[in-house]
Parts: structure tokens; sequence; C-alpha cells
């Protein structure tokens, strides 16, 4: 298999990014998250990503956090940076700049609210291609954006030299398969949910980029690993453990819960950038009863 593509199998963390009590970038607790991933195994890291709150970041922030990762990682873990947006001059422009940080690819999520067609996304996918040397993966997660990558549109951009995969988020495994389908050999499917992961991954997908795994990277890429080894029973029992986890990460939009999750265990603070808000009181007892079920309360 390609090196690019080989180093974004298994499991990669959408990292959270860790704010001061007055809103600021919490630099020492990034540093501290992600030697914690790589000290548990985990394959890959995704910073400025949803996860990562990327909408409320300044563009300096945005950067300032690739610049934390990929110095932290420091080699020992490839680093898969978060640039996308709704419009695609603007995206290249952060794609130049974060490719002089010296990330290993880009993950870039379809524009959204403008909605583009089919043959937009495929000129602006091809835009960004041309304009790095950088493989990209692609991200579809319609619930979010409002547009989805149809698999015959995966086909065509998968034929482009530098894209090399999709973080697939569109909640439809019939889509999973037509897409597993209609991709030449090696092309990356990575699941973009972590409780779809197995199913995906025995559709002939290749690892997930996960929320969970901020808080259980070591289990994630167990479970990762053990789908690649075709070893589903032991992966499915790692899932049947951490279900609830992976679901009450989104009782409220994310990464509104797994932040909070992350405080409790004492890795972050409880901080947010508006539009984002804590979660609910409710919301947060649940959240304390589900990390004590699954045994990750402090």
């Amino acid at each position: 298999m390609d090196k690019q593509i080989a180093m974004f199998q298994g499991c990669g963390t959408a990292l959270v990014t860790p704010f001061q009590k007055n809103g600021s970038l919490d630099e020492a607790a990034l540093r501290r998250l992600v030697r914690r991933q790589i000290e548990a195994g985990i394959h890959f890291l995704v910073p400025v990503g949803t996860t990562g709150e990327s909408p409320t970041l300044s563009l300096e922030e945005h950067l300032r956090v690739v610049e934390i990762v990929v110095a932290e990682a420091n080699g020992q873990v490839p680093v898969l940076a978060g640039a996308g947006g709704y419009w695609t001059d603007d995206v290249i422009d952060l794609i130049e700049r974060i490719e002089k940080l010296g990330v290993d690819g880009i993950l870039s999520v379809t524009p959204y609210y403008n909605r583009p067609t089919q043959e937009g996304l495929y000129q602006h996918y091809k835009a960004l291609a041309k304009a790095t040397r950088l493989p990209i993966i692609l991200y579809s997660v319609q619930g979010r954006t409002g547009v989805n990558i149809e698999p015959a549109t995966v086909k065509r951009l998968a034929a482009i030299r530098n894209i090399i995969g999709i973080k697939e988020a569109s909640g439809s495994m019939a889509q999973v398969a037509r897409i597993v389908n209609e991709v030449p050999e090696g092309f990356l499917v990575l699941s973009g949910d972590d409780s779809v992961t197995i199913p995906l991954m025995a559709l002939g997908g290749h690892g997930v980029i996960s929320v969970v795994a901020n808080q259980i990277p070591g289990e994630m890429a167990n479970l990762a690993e053990a789908c690649l080894n075709q070893d589903f029973g032991t992966a499915r029992a790692i899932q049947r453990h951490y279900l609830p986890l992976m679901e009450v990460n989104f009782i409220e939009s994310n990464p509104i819960p797994v932040k909070a999750s992350l405080a409790l265990m004492g890795l972050c603070k409880p901080v947010w950038r508006l539009p984002l808000v804590p979660p609910s009181a409710p919301s947060l007892d649940k959240i304390q009863a589900v990390m004590a079920q699954v045994g990750i309360a402090k």
C-alpha cells in the first residue's frame, strides 16, 4: 500500500481544542492531550476539525494549533490537519499556510451553507488538490454541511493523484458500500462516526476518525487494529463496552459532550466558544453516569 495511504489507516483522533477560562488557547493542555494520545498508541492525529471547534478559531489560532500538534507529535504519528470552508480560494490559502507547518495531510470538509452541486464539489476539490503536494482526504458530513459527496463524485475525485481517501459520515451504510465498490483498491474509506466503525471496516473501510478517541485513544486504536486484522470478535467486545460513551458524546452538539467529559477527567477546562455552550444539567448528569458505567470517571 502507498506510504501516504498507509499512514492514515487505523484510528485517528479528531482532537478537541482546549481553551483557558478567558477563552484563549490553552497551549499547555493541548500539548498534554497530544502526548497522551501518542502514549496510548493512537495511529494519527486530526487537529482543527469540527471537534476542534475550528469555525470559532481565528486564522492565527488555527495555524498555532496545527503548529503545536506537529511539534508535539515530532514525527511519532502523522498529523492530518483540518482545512475546509465555503470559499475555495480561502481554503487554498489556508492549505498553503498549513503545508508550511509540516503536516502529513489535509482533511477537507465539503463547503457548507452554499450547498454546491456535485460538479461544484468536484471542481472545488480538484482545485484544492492542484494547489498542494499534500495528500487530501475528503470529508462528507451532510448532517452538518447540507451537502453529500455522492459515490459517483467520490469515484471521479479518487482519480486525482493526491486525493487519497474520504471520511464518510453520511450515516448510510448503503452509500459506504457503493463507495468501497466504486473507488480504486487502496483509496481510504474512513468512518466519521465511532459507532459504525465496525460495519464500515467490514465492508472494506480502513479505519475511523474518532471523537471518542479523545477519551479512550488506546481502546479505539485497538478496535481499529482488530478490524484491520479481521478480528471482529475483539472489535465487537470493545464496541459493546464503550458504545454508551460513543452515543453520549452526541447527546448535544459535538464537541460539547466530549469536552465536558475531558474536563471531568481533568484533561482540559470546560470552556467552549459561542455559539457552543456548556451541556445542560441533565446532559451533564448523563455524561457522568456513562463515564462511571464504562470506567473512565476520574
